[in-house]
């Protein structure tokens, strides 16, 4: 029984190569496009991170994108209700922060936007752990979701940020507010346990939402990535009859 489901599941895989329109490619692989839209949104960053309305404008493009990503993924009414109810305020309170640049609207809209990256995050973690195989997706989906934690506590950084002015210094101008992309930097570096990091958190609440990071991405690799390494590793060795 289980040798049949896990042949119909490599068949199915196998036919996905065959060169499918957009839409089909989209349909089948929507974690790919999920994981592409973060890349990009990460380098436009870099772009328009000294630009007034560019990182406004981005991450309003960037929950719209998100929203829409988790429901391809995951389709049930209660995570499309959910998905839209933060990703609904989150845009217009992107589009009002990056036009009145005011600390509360700033607030408000990185609180709505972690809480939907950490939601979207939870769903794909879901949407992986959910069966014994793994497909090409799943895979897409593993890069995904460590990029949606990333930006989650990213924006929690930045919330940390202006209710506990100076809770981060840095290398260069030690005393002034860390950019959002600097911020972002500290998320990758403190996720992936690479200490590569030039932003230092200095109040006890940036130090707790740390080390809360730095536990989560622990636990993904622990948890989530190693047990798809496993499965892909038992659907070689059946494929291959090793």
């Amino acid at each position: 029984m289980i040798t049949d489901i896990m042949a119909s599941c490599d068949n199915r895989e196998e036919s996905a190569i065959s060169f499918p329109g957009w839409g089909e490619l989209i349909k089948r692989h929507p974690s790919a496009l999920l994981l592409a839209a973060q890349l990009i949104s990460l380098i436009l960053y870099a772009v328009f991170d000294e630009i007034q309305y560019g990182t406004g404008l981005l991450s309003a493009a960037g929950v719209a994108v998100l929203a829409l990503t988790a429901w391809v993924v995951k389709r049930t009414s209660a995570i499309w209700w959910i998905a839209w109810a933060l990703v609904a305020p989150a845009f217009i309170l992107s589009i009002s922060s990056a036009i009145f640049n005011t600390q509360l609207l700033v607030v408000l809209a990185s609180l709505f936007k972690a809480i939907l990256y950490f939601y979207a995050a939870s769903t794909l973690i879901a949407y992986m752990m959910e069966d014994f195989w793994v497909t090409i997706d799943e895979l897409f989906a593993a890069g995904a979701t460590f990029t949606l934690i990333a930006w989650g506590f990213a924006y929690a950084y930045l919330i940390c940020q202006i209710w506990f002015p100076g809770s981060f210094t840095g290398l260069e101008d030690p005393d002034q507010p860390r950019t959002f992309l600097e911020l972002l930097f500290l998320s990758f570096t403190t996720l992936s346990a690479t200490g590569l990091g030039d932003i230092l958190p200095v109040s006890s609440a940036a130090r707790v939402l740390v080390m809360i990071e730095e536990f989560c991405g622990v636990a993904y690799i622990a948890v989530v990535v190693s047990r798809l390494i496993g499965m892909t590793i038992i659907r070689h060795k059946r494929k291959t009859g090793i």
